[in-house]
């Protein structure tokens, strides 16, 4: 893997912004280069307070960590009265969604071992420095041109002492809820959706929910009886007995690792450091499972999964005029779900699903940042 570049961040006034590289719902990321060295990097900007809050929250978090090669290093920040700059290392691989897309819609398992393996440390690294990543899935997994892996997009993580604080003082005032939850639903553990608790066994959760992603090039959950009632599937993740469809063609180390993460209890679930030892990621192949590795077949998933938590048979045609159009991120706020309606039914005004300018988050995922009970 490559090594953390030790070189001085760009300065405000030395660098020049190119073209945009990506959006999301924290705000652009745009390509930038230091005048003085040539030397690459990106730069997120907001629009909106909740984009401003989300870039800070990342902000507080990287700065503080030590330089690791499974995270996105953090080079600065340029702060102004009403706007935040945010200077990242640029991954010039992409995102893991966009290597699976352009690669046939799916990762052979030999490279899913390589890459968990990778994602794996990358928690590992904080959780050991007390932090819960809160919303890892392909979109916040980048890939470095060497094939280096790293975690990026702390917009939502949250650092344990800080829920165990807010626990305490919402107990002292008789408050249910423990936690403010943030990430996108159909990644999140039960636990984290029922508001019950949120640990470093929520990130396991999620690294299965990214492996199937991997797999098969779509999200986790594609149950096509719940497209019309999407509520029943937020409920079923939630409060049923059931895990994610796992791929098929996987070989029984593979699924047997899936199911380490997939343990609706949370405290059975596996930690990062005993996945690490699991054979589907390590050389060690007589522990755990006892069968051979089976070879993968080339027989691909047909299920349908939906885009989001939210997402209903047809809505493509429904929202084909509303994804062309650009977006319009002034004014938003993510911070709270509403009762459920879609464009497809014309009600923005009273619709459940958070907005993100024209476009609702049935369209995207990229729209679920904060849920909340």
């Amino acid at each position: 893997m490559a090594g953390v570049s030790t070189s001085v961040s760009p300065k405000r006034g030395e660098w020049v912004k190119g073209t945009l590289v990506g959006s999301g719902s924290f705000g652009t990321v745009h390509l930038a280069m230091s005048k003085s060295t040539g030397r690459l990097f990106v730069v997120k900007s907001t629009h909106t307070r909740a984009e401003f809050a989300a870039l800070e929250n990342e902000v507080e978090i990287l700065k503080n960590l030590e330089p690791s090669p499974y995270i996105v290093r953090y080079l600065g920040s340029e702060r102004d009265a009403d706007d935040l700059k945010v200077l990242m290392e640029y991954m010039a691989g992409g995102s893991l969604a966009d290597i699976t897309e352009k690669f046939g819609g799916s990762l052979q398992e030999d490279v899913i071992r390589l890459y968990t393996q990778e994602i794996l440390k990358g928690l590992n690294f904080l959780h050991g420095n007390g932090i819960v990543h809160c919303d890892l899935k392909c979109k916040n997994v980048l890939l470095g041109s060497c094939g280096d892996i790293k975690l990026a997009d702390f917009g939502c993580a949250r650092k344990v002492e800080d829920l165990k604080n807010e626990g305490l003082m919402k107990k002292k005032k008789n408050n249910k809820s423990l936690e403010c939850v943030s990430g996108t639903p159909l990644w999140m553990a039960p636990e984290v959706l029922r508001n019950e608790k949120l640990d470093f066994a929520a990130d396991i959760w999620s690294l299965g929910c990214t492996v199937i992603e991997m797999a098969t090039g779509r999200p986790p959950w594609g149950v096509s009886e719940y497209d019309s009632n999407p509520m029943a599937l937020l409920l079923k993740i939630s409060f049923g007995d059931e895990i994610p469809k796992l791929p098929t063609h996987f070989s029984k180390e593979g699924l047997d690792f899936l199911r380490k993460c997939f343990e609706r209890d949370s405290r059975k679930r596996w930690t990062c450091e005993e996945l690490l030892r699991h054979p589907f990621v390590s050389r060690d192949y007589s522990s755990v499972v006892k069968t051979p590795p089976q070879p993968s077949s080339p027989v691909k998933e047909t299920t349908y999964s939906p885009v989001s938590v939210l997402e209903i048979t047809g809505f493509e045609d429904a929202c084909d005029e509303i994804m062309d159009e650009p977006e319009s991120p002034e004014g938003n706020d993510f911070s709270v779900i509403k009762p459920f309606t879609c464009c497809k039914d014309g009600r923005k005004g009273e619709s459940a699903i958070p907005w993100h300018g024209d476009e609702c988050a049935t369209c995207s995922s990229q729209n679920w940042i904060n849920v909340r009970s």
